[in-house]
């Protein structure tokens, strides 16, 4: 079966949704430290997959979704300097588009007074949440659970506050980016065959085909496109053995899409092109906002195989470190003279 395009154009991590699955009797939900009940930790799945159906509609008539937005960096915590990951990522970006955000740097209200910070009276947080899990040695007995926990925490941006003075960011042309991510996906190796109209991967060949690049209007709908297709290559039952029939059922074609954009997007915002809306998809955002409605912990799931795909690819290139992740810059930095 050859899955077409059709088109010429602190983590929510893998362990911790796996334990989800697992333990779903033993969750349970912290605000700021705090346990809380299984209705707050429903709340959670709620808030935050409305703030991403929300972004989702107010784009749907020209398939803009919220991760189409140029610039789009990863959001990164201020006083970690870690970048987000999964789900929020997502919610954050929606919270950028939402309220006009360029910076993606963000943190809790102590974090930022810590840095002798003041968020601006009247703002508004964004939420993001984390996962955990604990082992409980069962008083009565000699078995233990693993009980895994939501932490919900409270961000605000940069662009939220007074008195942050950020470092300067280093800036890439359209040849950087492009080095960077030709470098990337050649280091993969992946069967990437270039030519014809349609792009597409070929799960039963193995193999990624895309248009030549004088095809697409933009260089950066081509890599867009290559990202796409290389985080269905990741789902492969030789590699990650995603399959979604079992979770989504009918709605697991438009669900692997989905992934496969939120993958590609996380993706290129690492190496820095820019993502663009695809008319292809526009008959699937009905599909996505009729499972995300009616399942409010589906947009986790697609974020965090979205992530899992992500870090295998990065895995991949683990023999030329120089290639991963942020790290692309460094290596764009030696191909040009950046440094000015």
């Amino acid at each position: 079966m050859f899955r077409s395009s059709r088109c010429i154009s602190g983590p929510f991590g893998v362990r911790a949704l796996r334990s989800l699955g697992q333990h779903m009797n033993h969750v349970h939900a912290t605000v700021n430290g705090r346990q809380s009940t299984s209705a707050a930790l429903k709340g959670h799945y709620s808030e935050i997959t409305n703030r991403i159906v929300q972004a989702i509609e107010s784009g749907a008539t020209m398939a803009d979704m919220p991760w189409h937005q140029v610039g789009n960096p990863i959001p990164s915590n201020v006083e970690s300097g870690k970048q987000y990951r999964g789900i929020n990522i997502l919610s954050l970006w929606a919270s950028s588009l939402k309220q006009g955000f360029s910076s993606g740097i963000w943190g809790t209200y102590k974090q930022w007074a810590d840095l002798g910070c003041q968020v601006r009276k009247g703002e508004r947080a964004s939420p993001v949440v984390f996962w955990d899990s604990y082992t409980d040695d069962q008083s009565d007995s000699e078995t233990t659970v693993q009980r895994t926990f939501c932490k919900r925490f409270s961000v605000f941006n940069s662009l939220q506050v007074e008195g942050y003075d950020p470092a300067p960011a280093l800036e890439l042309n359209q040849n950087h980016q492009i080095v960077a991510a030709e470098a990337f996906f050649l280091n993969i190796g992946a069967d990437l065959r270039v030519g014809g109209d349609v792009a597409g991967y070929s799960k039963s060949g193995d193999f990624i085909r895309v248009p030549e690049l004088k095809q697409f209007k933009r260089s950066e709908g081509y890599y867009s496109t290559i990202a796409h297709e290389h985080i269905h290559w990741s789902g492969h039952e030789s590699r990650l053995s995603r399959d979604l029939s079992g979770r989504f059922g009918d709605a697991s074609y438009a669900m692997e899409e989905l992934i496969a954009e939120l993958g590609a997007a996380f993706l290129c915002s690492d190496i820095g092109v820019t993502t663009s809306p695809r008319d292809d998809h526009a008959g699937y955002i009905s599909s996505w906002l009729r499972v995300l409605k009616n399942d409010h912990r589906a947009i986790f799931y697609a974020a965090s195989a979205a992530q899992k795909a992500v870090d295998y690819l990065k895995s991949v290139c683990e023999e030329d470190p120089v290639l991963v992740g942020s790290a692309l810059v460094m290596a764009t930095k030696k191909v040009f003279d950046i440094s000015e």
